[in-house]
């Protein structure tokens, strides 16, 4: 199934019924009194988080949806029927946006979730609701009001507690495999992963976590280069990141330039995901000669200043891979617990996730608008220098 994490959606609620101008007739009965039913509420549009959905793409190529309108009211005092409500699966993980203010709607962050997106319109009112002692055959009602209307946006970011940063073939793939029981695509070329992938690593029962394996970024994926931005923000709900770091680059390059990379990009897309609680693992240390890995791995740590915790790891044999596993379930839980007794730290964490994601939003807008103003001035001067080639020229016919 293709891996789509944004879509463009119209939804439209129904309108709501009109109200009913009916007067009651019967044999006996000649001049009755006023007996026009209500309308119906038009459905209102929902989203609702589904487990079983892992992407968007339905919603790549069914872009409107139309919940059904209110029935009229009827004589004898007959309501209209309701509208029914239409019910849009989405991916946990989902984010609601509307295009033509930029408010977050919200989030669907559990399964079974719902978000209304779409109201429906109010039903009208029959000729019943106007009787009164001074007006006992109106003749007036009220038609039911319209749905509302939006362009939303769709975006999906994959819940996960742990996000896997680091270049294109870092061992990113096999090391989600050697924790977990995911089985990602592993081979010996850049861009292997194209998708996220999740995995669940279990260190007992009832003890476990979520990692995702971000597809490979690579230097000025921040402005788009290679997969960019569209799997930055994936990064955005973590609570904490794993630089993956290649020690036996194929090429050669300084393991300590591809780490400096990687966190540069990092700081352009977002400076708060940059200041997120990062961990780095020097990975492939089993193609390092026994008597040389101390050293690599020291001078990496020593060029780039790390002071944070640096685990040493070769995920192809599982060398080292459960300790840190270990490491993070006790780090996860000892957040998890501070913030259900802490709630200002709670508050904390909310807010520092609200902020990454503003600014990973303002910065794929800003991104976005000016390519557009670059292509529109190529476009410009395309059509300018076909205009003026023959300006200036003076053109003479002779005759031989």
């Amino acid at each position: 199934m293709k891996f789509v994490d944004e879509a463009r959606i119209v939804v439209e609620a129904g309108k709501g019924g009109n109200g009913c101008v009916s007067f009651r007739r019967e044999k006996y009965i000649p001049k009755g009194g006023p007996d026009g039913g209500d309308g119906g509420d038009g459905g209102s549009v929902f989203l609702e988080a589904d487990e079983s959905a892992n992407t968007l793409v339905d919603y790549r190529y069914t872009r409107r949806f139309n919940a059904q309108n209110g029935k009229g009211g009827q004589g004898r005092d007959c309501t209209g029927w309701k509208g029914e409500d239409i019910f849009l699966k989405v991916p946990i993980g989902t984010t609601a946006i509307d295009e033509d203010t930029g408010e977050t709607l919200g989030d669907l962050t559990a399964h079974g979730e719902t978000l209304m997106v779409a109201r429906g319109g109010f039903h009208g009112l029959g000729n019943t609701r106007y009787k009164s002692s001074t007006n006992q055959a109106p003749r007036q009602s009220k038609p039911g009001q319209p749905g509302e209307s939006r362009n939303l946006k769709l975006e999906l970011k994959v819940l996960a507690d742990v996000g896997l940063l680091g270049l294109p073939n870092a061992g990113k793939s096999t090391f989600i495999r050697s924790v977990s029981a995911a089985t990602p695509k592993v081979a010996d070329y850049p861009f292997t992963t194209l998708v996220p992938n999740l995995g669940v690593v279990s260190i007992e029962q009832h003890r476990s976590f979520v990692i995702a394996d971000i597809p490979g970024l690579i230097e000025g994926a921040s402005e788009g280069a290679g997969l960019g931005t569209r799997f930055l923000k994936h990064l955005v709900r973590t609570h904490l990141l794993l630089h993956i770091v290649d020690m036996a680059p194929f090429d050669d390059t300084d393991p300590a330039e591809r780490v400096t990379a990687i966190s540069n990009e990092l700081e352009s897309f977002s400076p708060g995901l940059a200041l997120r609680d990062r961990w780095l693992v020097l990975n492939k240390l089993d193609l390092i000669p026994e008597e040389e890995r101390e050293a690599r791995c020291q001078a990496v740590i020593d060029k780039l200043q790390w002071e944070g915790p640096v685990y040493k790891v070769a995920a192809i044999t599982k060398q080292g891979t459960f300790p840190l596993a270990c490491d993070i379930m006790e780090y996860i839980e000892a957040r998890r617990l501070r913030a259900s007794e802490d709630e200002e730290f709670a508050e904390s964490i909310q807010a520092e996730r609200e902020q990454v994601e503003m600014e990973a939003r303002e910065h794929v807008e800003a991104l976005y608008e000016r390519r557009k103003q670059e292509r529109e001035a190529r476009k410009a001067s395309r059509d300018g220098s076909d205009d003026d080639d023959d300006f200036d020229v003076e053109v003479v016919y002779t005759t031989e």
